[in-house]
């Protein structure tokens, strides 16, 4: 690992990729702020170049569990370069080949979109991905063996997808048929809702997949889907979490409840989720780019981690509104103040 000395050169360089990148969806622009709690115990600074696919509650929290995790394992010998490609896989593509051309030291990608655009750009700047369900699937990798043998590794956001399927008899024993929706572009989503389809099926509910491409045809989808079921399941989709008011607004009219696949969109169009805390999952990401960073971790040989704990969580009005009973073992999702 090539350690980066501060120069008026490098400053120079860094501004310069700061401006290529202002066209590309950037929310949060360039951050560079650091924290004094520890230090690496060198001279040596490390440029990190995050690329996140779109804001979201769930992804910003993975973000910002990377980032405080580093400021306090680095302090002041860690610059970032936030980029948000505002859901576009072509812009993506953009931000992680500028990363690349200016020769961080590391990206971070969040969620499947971003990991298959750096992993495209760079076979020799290490890769720390979070918000990925399953490596494998998301870079086409055969016989698993919990490591990608490649320059990346990372967190995984992948549920209990068994115990989810089981959340939704515990929660709506009545239901009948039940409809997996999930955006066609997010392979992680298809990988999801196949295997939970599997599971409701053993359960033996009448399942039905309802895709939609993008955020344009939600609202159709939605209503077709809400048409011929009882009850919804929508698993850990970028492209769904991003246009939860969109659904919500065709459903709860509907009268049909929502099962998540994690608590942002629990809380904006569904019912109840068993979820992680992908704050917690981008602090694991954290902690293995500094092992990468700091003590020449090689990413090939690094595991995938996963996120500890499950909270199984609802939304006390969603639910009282659609007449659904909780069990005492949930705990309620409380809106923030505005």
């Amino acid at each position: 690992m090539k350690l980066k000395k501060i120069s008026a050169l490098l400053t120079v360089g860094a501004l310069a990729a700061v401006s290529m990148l202002s066209g590309c969806g950037s929310t949060d622009g360039t951050d560079t702020s650091s924290s004094s709690n520890t230090s690496s115990g060198n001279d040596a600074t490390y440029s990190i170049g995050l690329c996140q696919t779109v804001q979201h509650d769930a992804l910003d929290a993975a973000t910002n569990g990377f980032q405080d995790k580093l400021k306090e394992l680095l302090g002041d010998s860690v610059s970032f370069n936030l980029q948000n490609a505002a859901g576009d896989s072509a812009t993506c593509a953009t931000i992680v080949n500028q990363f690349v051309s200016t020769d961080v030291d590391l990206i971070f990608a969040n969620a499947t979109a971003a990991l298959q655009a750096a992993a495209a750009a760079t076979d020799q700047i290490p890769i720390v991905g979070t918000s990925i369900t399953d490596y494998a699937t998301a870079l086409d990798i055969a016989d698993w063996t919990g490591t990608t043998g490649r320059n990346i590794t990372g967190s995984s956001d992948l549920a209990p997808l068994e115990e989810q399927a089981a959340m939704l008899q515990e929660l709506l024993p009545d239901a009948q048929n039940i409809g997996l929706v999930y955006c066609s572009s997010e392979s992680n989503s298809k990988y999801q809702v196949d295997i939970v389809q599997s599971e409701l099926e053993a359960l033996g509910y009448t399942c039905t997949q309802y895709s939609f491409a993008d955020s344009n045809d939600i609202v159709s989808v939605i209503t077709s889907a809400c048409d011929a079921s009882d009850a919804l399941y929508i698993p850990t989709d970028n492209t769904a979490a991003a246009n939860t008011e969109i659904i919500n607004n065709v459903a709860l009219p509907a009268g049909v409840p929502i099962i998540a696949g994690e608590e942002g969109i629990c809380e904006g169009c569904g019912i109840a989720t068993l979820s992680i805390d992908y704050y917690s999952l981008g602090e694991k990401a954290g902690e293995m780019a500094y092992e990468i960073l700091v003590n020449g971790a090689d990413p090939a040989a690094m595991q995938i981690e996963y996120a500890d704990g499950l909270t199984k969580k609802y939304v006390p009005d969603r639910c009282e509104q659609l007449g659904i009973t909780v069990p005492e073992d949930y705990t309620a999702i409380t809106a923030e103040a505005e």
